[in-house]
């Protein structure tokens, strides 16, 4: 066996260890759906926190977890599944919803495009809502929409209050929006606002994260 092999082997069977541990494995199935602060993660494994502390040390030291800060709460940070690390292993997570709602703050920009993402990969309504809506749909996110060729779903931002009902599927995609709803929502996404950047650039790169995302999580969402 070569050298290169090897490693990818002792690399592939160090993943395998680390989710061979119950906790981690289901830790593992909620972050393939959104990301978590560990506080999160403790609360819905039922989990003490030191152990919660331990488990992301082993997942973070194979390369199947990262963390970022919140953008709302600099003391506060949360858990995403590195990009492609689970090439070989199927989530085991599955959902019923009778609609989607998107939210983040102003809904201007990372919830509208969402919700007109969903609508090109799932027979699922879907819709969005803001907590502190904006006055108008930001350019960026217009100009971004007709370069992907996205049919924004609302004409204007809409408050959440006046969109959502106990009977929807409630996924956050701002850090700000998810921290004053907690609970509240089932599933939360920690996307940058690109508005807060402005630029052509940062706008593709939030339509490219939620794209892979919404991806992954359509075939998994079932019409109930």
């Amino acid at each position: 066996m070569n050298i290169e092999l090897q490693t990818e082997v002792v690399r592939r069977a160090a993943k395998h260890a680390a989710l061979g541990d119950p906790a981690r494995l289901q830790l593992v199935d909620l972050l393939t759906l959104g990301d978590l602060a560990p506080s999160e993660i403790g609360a819905a494994l039922g989990v003490r926190s030191n152990l919660i502390t331990h488990h992301l040390k082993v997942l973070e030291a194979v390369g199947i977890i990262t963390r970022t800060p919140s953008e709302a709460d600099k003391r506060r940070s949360y858990v995403h599944l590195v990009d492609g690390s689970l090439e070989d292993i199927t989530p085991g997570a599955a959902l019923a919803a009778q609609r989607v709602v998107f939210v983040c703050s102003a809904n201007s920009a990372r919830s509208q495009l969402a919700s007109a993402l969903w609508a090109n990969v799932s027979n699922v309504p879907s819709a969005s809502g803001g907590t502190h809506p904006a006055e108008r749909i930001d350019p960026g996110a217009l100009a971004v929409a007709a370069r992907h060729d996205l049919r924004l779903t609302e004409t204007h931002p809409r408050n959440l209050v006046d969109v959502v009902t106990d009977r929807d599927f409630v996924i956050t995609v701002c850090d700000n929006a998810h921290e004053q709803l907690g609970v509240t929502g089932n599933l939360h996404w920690s996307i940058p606002d690109p508005v807060r950047i402005g630029t052509d650039a940062a706008f593709d790169t939030t339509v490219t994260e939620l794209k892979r995302r919404i991806s992954s999580l359509a075939p998994r969402l079932v019409a109930s």
